[in-house]
């Protein structure tokens, strides 16, 4: 054990060496210090019941590891002591001391002691991987029992008093309100600005998560952060989409991608991409282009931040299996992650999918290599993306700071130059074809070796090979390549192919000479399925009529 550990060190420092950190703010100034995070969140809804007190420690013991796999910031769950407890079977969940209904700033919580804490910080920051702190500033336990903070009534810093004759509030309720702070009372935001600060100066926090951003307004966010961590990465939960706006307001008109800008703009923050994440749930795969991560503008690319589940949307290993209000489908999880860990915005891996226990997750390693991949590529929150569905599914060009991917997604496409003039080699194939990426770099060809059987002809015909690459004519009859007969009617021919995944083709008996309508119409194919080849030196590939 001892030797895994100081090897995964090892790893994780040369991977710091290959990658060296970025910092500041996008053009608007947005903290998205330098775009290229790669988050995991770093608990989910049952970590304080799957390994009670000891959640610190397992963040800690993991720093090795998280590092290594490619991470460079942990979404750390909510600091402060939370000692409620509920059950709701209605909704199939149940809770108490996740630190969304904290009690005050001590860190002594369901996930560990102070110590604990400041142990599995050090860890992070000693691997190089930023801890960004949960931070809930709109609502807290309504229960005053035992609280080393008072919050009077009557003073205008609850939402439940009363200030110009309506609620004190700039906000959204939680649920009821009963629990909701005024975050625009001066008083509320001094002591949130006091307790930052802390978390930074004191505790080694690189960032902040802010919760339920639609409980208060978006300029206190940047008066929170310019008053503890104005160059941090932070990233707020917005999630309120257009039909949740009363009738006749104007928001109620604009899209999801327009709301979070505009909260973007305002908090000078990043913005969890629900955009995305309501196309993932709702659209097609061609739709995920629609998320804020795949605007045409740059300046909206770079504010997203991106992901598949959380501890809100998805499942939780433990009780009643976490909250899962909003899960993707399982049969599109792997797309989903190939899209964001490839495209731009700032991508988040939900802990489960990545690690459970001592064994690897079935996601583990699947995401370890895209996050290689984007690394690699210098994939950044703005790199440039252009999409096609030309073939069917998705398929992205994405334009990182050293290489250039080609991601396919649900796709036909197997040849990444129908979308980019550069060469390609295959990086990742999985899901069953469902997913293929190809990174740019130098292409070594390969000849490989066609034969066509039975190919009989008359004066003026012959036998072809077309298929799915561009050597292969991309099955335009004209740009078929023309065997030769050997022992008739055998025919073959040798075809220079640049590396590829397995690619269709089949034998064609056509007219030497045409227009491309007539040459389709004198073609006699080849009966039965595609074949296919994988090109490789000395490859042979067999056909016949």
């Amino acid at each position: 054990m001892m030797i895994r550990r100081v090897l995964l060190t090892v790893v994780a420092l040369l991977a710091v060496a290959a990658h060296a950190d970025d910092a500041g703010k996008t053009a608007s100034g947005v903290r998205y210090d330098g775009g290229d995070e790669i988050l995991l969140q770093g608990f989910h809804w049952n970590s304080t019941r799957v390994k009670p007190g000891g959640w610190y420690a397992e963040l800690k013991n993991r720093a090795p590891q998280i590092a290594a796999d490619g991470f460079t910031a942990v979404w750390m769950p909510p600091p402060w002591r939370d000692t409620s407890s509920w059950k709701d079977d209605a909704k199939g969940t149940s809770g108490g001391g996740e630190g969304y209904y904290w009690k005050d700033f001590k860190k002594d919580s369901a996930y560990g002691s102070d110590a604990d804490l400041r142990a599995a910080v050090a860890a992070l920051n000693g691997a190089h991987v930023k801890p960004v702190f949960d931070i809930v500033p709109n609502h807290r336990d309504a229960r005053s029992e035992g609280s080393a903070l008072s919050i009077p009534s009557g003073t205008g810093r609850l939402r439940t008093d009363t200030c110009d004759g309506h609620a004190c509030d700039d906000g959204d309720p939680f649920m009821d309100g009963s629990a909701d702070l005024n975050l625009a009372s001066p008083e509320n935001e001094a002591m949130f600005e006091t307790e930052l600060k802390s978390l930074h100066d004191t505790y080694g926090a690189g960032g902040f998560r802010f919760d339920f951003v639609r409980g208060y307004a978006a300029r206190h966010v940047d008066d929170l952060m310019k008053s503890s961590d104005d160059n941090g990465f932070c990233v707020g939960e917005f999630w309120k989409g257009p039909s949740e706006f009363p009738e006749g307001d104007p928001n109620r008109s604009k899209s999801w991608q327009e709301l979070l800008k505009a909260w973007s703009d305002q908090a000078k923050c990043t913005v969890f991409d629900f955009a995305l994440k309501e196309r993932m749930q709702n659209g097609s795969v061609p739709e995920w282009r629609y998320g804020l991560n795949g605007n045409p503008q740059r300046s909206w690319r770079e504010v997203a931040t991106t992901f598949v589940d959380n501890h809100d949307t998805g499942p939780s290993p433990g009780v009643y299996g976490g909250q899962h209000h909003w899960p993707l489908r399982p049969e599109l999880r792997r797309m989903a992650y190939a899209f964001i860990l490839t495209t731009p915005g700032t991508p988040t891996v939900y802990w489960p999918d990545m690690y459970e226990g001592t064994t690897p997750t079935p996601l583990h390693d699947y995401v370890r290599r895209l996050i290689a991949l984007r690394r690699d590529a210098g994939v950044r929150a703005g790199s440039d993306v252009s999409f096609s569905t030309d073939q069917g599914g998705l398929a992205a060009k994405v334009t990182g700071t050293r290489q250039t991917l080609v991601v396919a997604l649900d796709s036909r496409l197997t040849e990444p130059r129908v979308i980019s003039d550069q060469s390609f080699v295959p990086a990742l194939e999985d899901d069953g074809g469902k997913v293929r990426i190809w990174e740019s770099g130098a292409v070594t060809p390969a000849a490989v070796n066609f034969r066509c059987d039975k190919g009989e002809t008359t004066k003026g015909r012959s036998v072809y090979v077309v298929g799915g690459s561009k050597e292969l004519g991309l099955w335009k009859l004209e740009d078929a390549v023309k065997l030769e007969p050997a022992a008739y009617p055998t025919w073959v021919g040798t075809v220079s192919m640049a590396p590829a995944f397995a690619t269709a083709w089949k034998c064609v008996i056509r007219d030497e000479t045409g227009t491309p309508d007539a040459l389709k119409a004198s073609a006699v194919w080849e009966p039965g399925d595609n074949n296919e080849v994988t090109p490789a030196a000395g490859a042979s590939a067999d056909g016949s009529f």
